[in-house]
């Protein structure tokens, strides 16, 4: 067995490293280096075990004799579950063991140097402010990554994660005080989701951060009695003493210097500025054109660019089908897009999911929109039966003391209409506010007389055929609701064991989670034989109609045949023998209740045992003896148990592990009970359904989801469409009385004697037929139940378009073409309408099927108001202060209780409130998360972060114009005109692969790729490259190279604005109304304006990009050094050295563009062979060219040769330990491949030899690059991968 040896200490954070490591490899498939889970031994390895010096902890013994590997960075590589962890392949683990490289050298000497001095563990002649300035800089590129990241790689915790975690536990134990943490917010907020994750919650319990009450010591503590040094020990502690003293005496040099012109840097300027708030103030009357002749405010604001836009684009009929054509029926060689909103419930506001579905919806019509489609996107409203009649209830109780059924039916139903006309278009307005682009016009609402005839209709299509039948089985009950319920409205809450719940209209709570055991006497016993039974659900008892076991049980072999007597009825139970027993739970034996619950009910219906309801609609008991008769259901568990125990019949109770099913909209205890209703016989149209799938006439995307739903559809049961409400529409069913004595009364469970019709009238002549009489006899009476909202949203892609009747909308946009939701109503919609749209229609009712994940919070949790992490999106749009979130949980239904809970969750994740991020940082956002079947937890921090990247188009598009200058005609088209500079043309090309990544993306439903691609071209390659380039081209002389670089910056502003219009409509429509237009006859909005495709954008240029790339190379080579050596208001010169002519004469062609991008001086290419300048730093740009960065005169070259040395003495003891590692004999056998190979490339090549051999050669590796700089993309690897790639270069 393998053995994992620890440290016990609390804050020995290297094996807190390893314990976490192997909590994520238990939880995952196993330890990445294949073996089994090792065992957890609390102290150092005996040193006869070990084959070296005693290795420090943690370490790992790989089974008796096997292969020892110690250290926190490999002990923890090899007990993680997938080796580095980093998702997508080779690019994403570069980029976890980059960061956990950076946890290594950076942040845990900071984090060490800060900590245990003030905790006295250290004597400590440095200043304390110095320690945690260092640990400041140490941070600063960790809070600069995670502004716009959940995690350090990926979505979800790497070996990155863990590394920088742990390196920081001291630090937020410790030393980081709140105001600290404030400063560091993205820091603190990933460090907070991190700890609370379950694998590390395992190991490190609750994590309590440094509150800042108890003062940390400034002088060296009490001394610590320790064990002797070793001469090891002695040697490190001098070195270190070294280091500090050669530290000191630098900070000595620089305190007694000059002060010099240049002024240090401000930590803030490592933070966005925020740009304020500007708004429009024009009078411009809603529905007319915005005015932006005005000059552009300085920076961007969402209030004043989202204003008055969607009045006029509603105004204009951009949004309806008809724009630009003659009817919808005309003919259209682009095609058609038809999708119907997944109806919001009349009662609801919007939430985050909400946000989600409209922001892929409407990114998709807009997009089909303008590729020229004929394009619906239909927009509608649900009735939301027993949710809108609650708050109606809730509010006519509040305001009138009156209940429903004091008001009646018909009053009743118009106090809901007259509240749904007061509320009900709350929701449009916020979808209109989300910029949704639907055709009003045609919005539909599910008890509209269009919607309520096609509902008639189907239920009296579906009766005739038998598809739809009367039964009595049982169901979910509400009995606060006084109805039944559909399986999604059941929520199900797993116990651990003994719980106490509130329930409704009892004052004292009720006890679930144990296991009652009670005995029933068997019936002629002389020896008082007993038969012990057990049961969650005490008072049913009373319901009980026999006792069933096992047919093979030996310990009731000799019972068959006998009874056992009711305690309370007298009545005689037989003792039935049955399979569904499981002899070993319990006795063996087993009550039988089969009106109260399925699997009793089942064995019923088996044994022809009689089914006895022994609770009414309201949950009081009934068919029941004295005392019991008419005591509430849960008061009658306590009765029942107090009596049992009095009869000597109660045998014990236990906890016992339960799922308790509760009403979500009543949070009542869901019963279940026998009642008549009517059901739909599912199980041809299921097969009809999972046939579509299967030939592929319909596609479900992500494809995982299809195997999901054909063992739903395998599965299925006919489904109850009745509900026990006055809201909603009514069953158009009515039971039939004859008044004749030839026939004999009906009862309601027997069919014969209901008849649906489409008007009462119709109703009577079919009833009339049935029992040959005339329809004078006929007496009917309408059910009083309604129909499940399931039932008519089922309804709802052929019924918004007038069906059962033809139209114009029925024919041309019925199928539809696509259908986007959330997984999670994968069944109780989407299949519902694929079964009726079949049915009743004969065709498939859209063609594919888009299903997104779920939104949770930053921390992966599921989004709920007690925990006060659910986010309204318009407090994202708007910004919300804390005491704004606090308020609106005063306003909720929450407990006094989840309120304080709530509100400690709103200040843990939002201690100064949500910023305002405006509409489209807040779609870009969302899309930006989407990836096909994952979940999304999303983090406010990085919506800001694209309300910033609104603000970089601000200012580019800004700068542009001014560039453009107001005389600027563009050519009619986009095409070159013949004189591009190298960089025209290159920026032309990377616009080309954007164009064809956008639309690949749409397609492909991939809207990460789409919002990567985009941004990645507008942040990266249109502003960090091509602006800084043409800077010194727009004021140079050439006007011909000036004026081919204008027509390139228009196209790029063009096409660039055209393809981010459909994830962000508010701020590409306000910038692209201020450029010039081509020609006379093109669009009045960007949103009709046709979208850039492959065939319009046809410059790829292999050849521009590999120049521009060796420029970018360069660029950051020099870059990187100049922040070396902080030469920041330096330009010093360059020299290039290269390996042959070709590479000579490509560096001379982007010499200018190095100069501009890298703020460097003179920028000279180096002759084959020539000598380079004395006192220059080096740095490979690629394996063709060296840059030499002129130093000479510019830093100290003591204190650099002394930096040097000793990075060349790490990387040399570094490369020793290496080599002793893979010169071990178990080595090639015990390590894992994947490890081996990245041990290989370790010591990289910088001369014929390995560079760690050499020492005049070393290998540096830095924290990552400043993105808001030009030039940090780094090789192939993903835009917000390239953003923060931590670079290796060389030094001489």
């Amino acid at each position: 067995m393998s053995i994992l040896y620890v440290s016990p200490h609390p804050d020995a954070f290297p094996s807190l490293r390893a314990l976490i490591a192997a909590r994520y490899g238990e939880a995952g498939e196993g330890p990445g280096w294949g073996g089994a889970h090792p065992r957890i031994c609390l102290q150092p390895p005996p040193t006869s075990r070990t084959p070296f010096p005693p290795p420090r902890l943690p370490a790992l013994e790989q089974g008796p004799g096997g292969l020892w590997v110690w250290g926190a960075t490999a002990v923890a590589q090899l007990l993680w579950p997938a080796g580095l962890g980093g998702p997508g392949g080779s690019r994403a683990a570069v980029l976890v063991q980059q960061w956990v490289s950076y946890a290594d050298t950076e942040l845990i000497p900071a984090a060490c140097g800060a900590t245990l001095p003030a905790l006295g563990l250290r004597s400590s002649a440095q200043d304390p402010q110095a320690a945690l300035a260092a640990l400041g800089r140490a941070l600063s590129p960790l809070e600069e990554w995670l502004r716009l990241h959940t995690y350090l790689a990926g979505e979800a915790p790497t070996l990155a994660d863990l590394a920088a975690v742990t390196a920081l536990l001291l630090p937020f134990r410790y030393v980081l005080d709140p105001s600290a943490r404030r400063i560091w917010g993205n820091v603190t907020r990933w460090f907070i989701t991190c700890v609370q994750q379950p694998e590390f919650r395992a190991v490190l319990g609750e994590v309590v951060l440094h509150s800042g009450s108890r003062p940390l010591s400034q002088q060296p503590g009490p001394e610590v009695p320790a064990p002797p040094k070793t001469a090891t020990q002695l040697k490190k502690e001098a070195k270190k003493r070294e280091k500090l003293e050669k530290f000191q005496q630098k900070q000595k040099s620089q305190q007694q210097q000059p002060p010099s012109g240049e002024k240090k840097p401000k930590p803030e300027k490592r933070g966005k500025r925020d740009p304020g708030v500007v708004t429009y103030d024009l009078s411009t009357p809603s529905g007319e054109k915005k005015d932006v002749s005005g000059t552009m405010p300085d920076s961007y604001s969402p209030q004043y660019v989202e204003a008055a836009w969607y009045p006029w684009w509603e105004q204009q009929g951009f949004f309806k089908p008809e724009y630009g054509r003659a009817s919808v029926s005309a003919p259209n060689p682009r095609g058609i897009f038809m999708m119907c909103i997944p109806p919001p419930n009349v009662t609801g506001s919007l939430h985050l999911g909400h946000a989600l579905t409209n922001a892929i919806q409407d990114s998709l019509t807009r997009w089909h929109r303008m590729r020229g489609e004929t394009t619906l996107w239909n927009p509608g409203c649900d009735h939301a039966g027993i949710a809108t009649q609650v708050v109606v209830e809730k509010k006519l109780w509040r305001e009138r003391g009156l209940s429903r059924h004091q008001l009646g039916r018909e009053a009743f139903l118009q106090e809901v209409w007259k509240w749904k006309e007061e509320k009900g278009d709350r929701i449009y307005h916020q979808l209109k506010k989300l910029g949704s682009s639907l055709d009003w016009n045609r919005a539909c609402f599910t008890m509209d007389p269009k919607l309520s005839a096609a509902v008639t209709e189907a239920f009296v299509r579906l009766h005739e055929e038998g598809v739809i039948y009367r039964s009595t089985r049982l169901v979910n009950w509400s009995c606060t609701l006084n109805s039944a319920i559909s399986d999604i409205e059941v929520d199900k809450k797993e116990l651990t064991g003994r719980t106490l719940l509130s329930v409704p209209g009892y004052k004292e709570k009720v006890e679930f989670g144990v296991l009652v055991s009670f005995a029933y006497k068997v019936q002629g016993s002389d020896s008082d034989e007993e038969v012990v039974v057990a049961t969650t659900r005490i008072e049913t008892m009373l319901g009980d109609v026999a006792v069933a076991v096992h047919p093979e049980d030996p310990r009731y072999q000799h019972l068959k045949g006998r009874s056992v007597i009711h305690p309370f009825s007298s009545q005689s139970l037989p003792i039935v023998f049955d399979d569904f027993v499981d002899m070993e739970f319990g006795t063996g034996a087993v009550k039988i209740t089969p009106a109260h619950d399925q699997n009793d009910y089942e064995v019923g219906q088996r044994h022809g045992l009689e089914a006895i309801s022994i609770m009414d609609s309201r949950g009081a008991l009934i068919n029941v003896p004295p005392p019991f008769l008419g005591l509430p259901r849960f008061e009658a568990r306590k009765a029942v148990l107090v009596a049992l125990k009095e009869r000597g019949l109660f045998r014990g109770i236990e906890d016992n592990p339960m799922v308790v099913p509760l009403c979500n909209r009543s949070k009542d205890v869901v019963e279940p009970l026998l009642r008549p209703q009517w059901y739909v016989r599912c199980g041809e149209m299921a097969q009809a359904a999972s046939a579509a799938v299967t030939r592929g006439d319909l596609r479900i995307l992500p494809e995982a989801h299809q195997r999901t739903w054909h063992a739903w559809m395998d599965n299925i049961r006919d489904w109850c469409i009745s509900r026990q409400l006055w809201w909603g529409h009514r069953v158009p069913a009515y039971f039939i009385t004859v008044s004749d004595p030839a026939v004999p009364p009906g009862e309601d469970p027997n069919g014969r004697y209901w008849v649906s019709g489409r008007s009462e009238a119709e109703a009577r002549e079919k009833a009339a037929k049935e029992f040959g009489v005339s329809p004078d006899k006929i007496s009917l009476q309408q059910d009083e139940d309604v129909l499940d909202t399931w039932f008519s949203s089922g309804l709802f892609p052929f019924s918004i378009l007038g069906w059962p009747n033809q139209s114009e909308d029925l024919n041309v946009f019925y199928p539809g073409t696509l259908l986007e939701t959330g997984h999670d109503i994968l069944f109780f919609w989407v299949a519902r309408m694929v079964m009726l749209g079949l049915k009743l229609t004969g065709k498939l009712p859209f063609r594919e099927v888009y299903l997104h994940a779920i939104v949770r919070d930053a921390h992966g949790r599921k989004m709920s108001k007690s925990l006060g992490n659910v986010i309204d999106p318009l407090d994202v749009i708007h910004g919300v202060s804390l005491q704004g979130l606090h308020d609106q949980l005063l306003n909720s239904n929450l407990d006094p209780s989840e309120v304080e809970k709530a509100k400690e969750g709103q200040k843990a994740d939002f201690p100064t409130g949500i910023p305002e991020c405006g509409t489209d940082a807040l779609r870009f956002g969302l899309c930006a998360y989407t990836s096909q079947g994952r979940d999304i937890n999303l983090d406010v921090n990085r919506i800001l972060g694209y309300r910033h990247f609104c603000n970089k188009l601000w200012n580019a598009t800004k700068f542009a114009l001014r560039g453009l200058g107001k005389g600027f005609v563009p050519s009619p088209t986009s095409e070159p005109g013949g004189h591009e500079s190298l960089v025209d043309r290159w920026i032309r090309s990377r616009l080309t692969e954007a164009v064809r990544l956008s639309n690949q993306g749409f397609q492909a439903y991939d809207f990460p790729a789409v919002t990567t691609a985009q941004y990645s071209f507008w942040l990266y390659e249109l502003c960090d490259v091509y602006l800084e380039c043409l800077k010194p081209v727009l004021n140079g002389v050439d006007q011909v190279v000036a004026e081919c670089a204008r027509q390139t910056l228009y196209t790029c502003l063009d096409v660039g604005l055209r393809l981010l219009s459909p994830f962000m409509p508010f701020v590409t429509e306000e910038l692209f109304q201020r450029l010039p237009r081509r020609t006379l006859r093109a669009p009045p909005s960007l949103c009709i304006t046709p979208y850039p495709e492959p065939s319009e954008c046809s410059w790829k240029d292999p050849e521009a990009e590999a120049a521009m790339e060796l420029a970018l190379s360069i660029t950051r080579a020099v870059r990187s050094l100049r922040a070396d050596y902080n030469l920041t208001r330096i330009r010093p010169d360059c020299f290039l050295e290269v390996a042959d002519e070709a590479t000579g004469a490509l560096a001379s062609a982007v010499s200018g563009y190095v100069q501009a991008l890298a703020s460097a001086g003179v920028v000279a290419v180096l002759a084959l062979g020539a000598p380079v300048p004395q006192g220059c730093a080096v740095a490979l740009a690629s394996d063709r060219c060296s840059v030499h960065l002129q130093l000479q005169g510019l830093v100290d070259p003591a204190r650099e040769l002394g930096k040097l040395q000793a990075k060349r003495g790490e990387a040399q003891r570094q490369a020793q330990r290496l080599r002793e590692r893979r010169a071990a004999s178990s080595y090639p056998t015990k390590v894992p491949l994947e490890v081996q190979e990245a041990d290989k490339v370790k010591p990289e090549p910088s001369c014929p030899a390995r560079c760690l051999e050499h020492p005049e050669c070393l290998v540096l590796v830095s924290g990552p690059l400043d993105t808001r700089k030009p030039g940090g993309l780094t090789g192939d690897l993903s835009a917000e991968e390239q953003r923060n790639e931590p670079r290796g270069r060389r030094e001489k």
